[in-house]
């Protein structure tokens, strides 16, 4: 099986900050304002779950809360008692620019023990949140992202996804395209050759991803190269080399289809990201 994630992970990258590790009493509200998603891990007790005035969970059971984008949300616990949580803010490098964010529900919760591959890592994760070792915020951290990795696996392999990246993940002959897509974006792809990748005709292929994916294969070759030359431009790289990079002839046809995307050009748009 192609590895799904490798490529996108070694472009745009996830990472985590351990924010909270103990008991949360009472009222705790997270207003959404930050640029970051946050993952939560109830380990003992119960908590409401609040979106605004609705009550969106009643979470009873050890049980894993992930918000991907900035959500404002709030937990209601035992005033007394409270309950014992470790939660960390999720980046995805890229922001609207990386599939990966861009795709996930609005919120997961899943009781821990649905994730049976995840014991281990779980157990060293609270085993470390209740220690005082040295080094402990950075291990923690790395924790939080392996438990993130995994999850996304879940997510890919249940098939919770109807349409979207994750979707697109989980059909067994459209992955081998978007993987290909992913590890080189710098091909000429066509339909008929993502279609020969993925060992169907051009019209299935077609038909299937804009169905599953949400959009044509097209549209999202040039969705994903834009993506990367978003990220290579505020790394400082020249135009003419994120052209050849990123499958463009020349720094012209880049500039017509960063306009086609971003309704600006490249210098405008990286004018307006570092202000």
């Amino acid at each position: 099986m192609v590895d799904r994630l490798a490529a996108l992970l070694g472009h745009f990258s996830v990472s985590a900050r351990t924010f909270q590790t103990g008991p949360l009493c009472g009222i705790n509200t997270l207003d959404g304002t930050d640029p970051y998603g946050q993952l939560h891990l109830l380990k003992r007790g119960k908590a409401e779950v609040w979106h605004g005035n609705t009550r969106a969970h009643t979470l009873e059971e050890p049980t894993l809360l992930f918000y991907p984008r900035p959500t404002a949300h709030r937990f209601v616990t035992d005033s007394e008692w409270g309950a014992d949580f470790v939660c960390a803010h999720i980046a995805f490098e890229g922001g609207a620019a990386n599939p990966l964010a861009t795709a996930l529900p609005a919120c997961v919760c899943i009781p821990l023990s649905q994730l049976p591959d995840s014991v281990s890592i779980l157990t060293l994760l609270f085993a470390e949140a209740e220690a005082s070792n040295c080094g402990r915020q950075a291990v923690l951290d790395r924790l939080f992202e392996v438990v993130l990795i995994q999850l996304l696996r879940q997510l890919m392999e249940n098939g919770s996804a109807q349409v979207g990246l994750l979707a697109g993940f989980a059909h067994p002959q459209l992955r081998r395209a978007i993987v290909a897509i992913h590890q080189e974006p710098e091909k000429d792809w066509s339909v008929e050759s993502l279609a020969t990748v993925a060992g169907m005709s051009r019209s299935v292929f077609s038909n299937l991803f804009r169905e599953a994916v949400g959009e044509t294969p097209a549209n999202y070759v040039q969705r994903w190269r834009i993506g990367l030359v978003q990220k290579w431009l505020k790394g400082g790289q020249s135009l003419k080399l994120i052209a050849e990079e990123a499958g463009y002839g020349s720094e012209s046809a880049l500039s017509r289809a960063f306009k086609s995307q971003c309704g600006i050009s490249p210098k405008a748009w990286l004018k307006q990201a570092r202000n």
